[in-house]
């Protein structure tokens, strides 16, 4: 057996290891809890949508989705616009504890969330932002803002200062020359650094259930209050999480050629 078709094989099976859990969860979305609970089987017997029917017509289960994709995009958004003039300061300028100031800011991303739980809660529920789309949306900026300025950082550093002193000398104002030159220049770093900073926010649970009850509250949170006076319902449980996991599939389809460059940085 040749090298490359045993690499094949072991690539192979690798991938349908991965994909088992994803397939498990489908099929168990297209049984009925009665199946799911009475017996082993690979395949639905008695295939049904209801679990699907559930969510989509049920505002407990939809509103979920709904409050998710508001939040993440508003956190998105967010740090994005905060990370792009400090990631720009720290690649273009040289100034004192520089180097301190972008430590700190990664130590920030490498705290769990658990710390900042309890002060978060006290501080939204002191003025009035608890159970708010916005608060989870800034708490999640303390972990994404970091992030993307890390990642930006690396991108615009590879971008030629020449640049900038071209544009200056044929007139163009800051903001104009960024937004009209460099933003462009690095569109691959910024699409990579909101795909990080939307996925953070996708999967976070214990921020976004901590700081909201019913208004805001995520469609992650909503999966693990499933539990009622008849049991478990798995049939919806598992639908809910094949639904949840389509919007990062979408996203990771369309930035798919830019995750391995912003992991180097902007440097491959």
């Amino acid at each position: 057996m040749t090298r490359p078709k045993s690499s094949a094989i072991v690539m192979t099976l690798y991938l349908l290891f991965l994909l088992v859990p994803i397939y498990w969860l489908l099929n168990m979305s297209l049984k009925t809890n009665a199946e799911i609970t009475s017996s082993f089987t690979l395949w639905p017997r008695d295939l049904t949508l209801r679990n699907y029917a559930v969510i989509l017509t049920d505002p407990s289960w939809y509103m979920g989705y709904v409050n998710s994709i508001i939040y993440v995009v508003m956190n998105t958004v967010i740090s994005i616009t905060v990370a792009l003039p400090a990631a720009y300061a720290f690649s273009r300028y040289s100034f004192v504890g520089d180097k301190h100031l972008f430590f700190w800011l990664l130590t920030n991303r490498m705290a769990p969330p658990a710390v900042f739980a309890l002060p978060f809660f006290q501080l939204y529920s002191s003025v009035g932002l608890f159970d708010t789309h916005i608060a989870v949306a800034l708490a999640h900026c303390l972990f994404n803002v970091p992030l993307a300025v890390w990642i930006l950082e690396g991108f615009m550093r590879g971008v030629p200062r020449a640049i900038d002193e071209t544009a200056y000398i044929d007139g163009y104002s800051f903001p104009r020359f960024f937004l009209r030159i460099f933003m462009p220049l690095i569109a691959s770093g910024i699409g990579v650094a909101a795909f990080f900073c939307f996925m953070f926010s996708w999967v976070e649970l214990l921020l976004s259930r901590t700081l909201t009850s019913v208004n805001a509250k995520p469609i992650a949170a909503t999966m693990t209050r499933t539990v009622s006076a008849s049991g478990m319902d798995w049939g919806v449980l598992a639908a809910a999480g094949i639904l949840t996991i389509i919007p990062g599939a979408l996203v990771i389809y369309f930035v798919r050629n830019y995750i391995a460059k912003g992991f180097a940085l902007g440097r491959v």
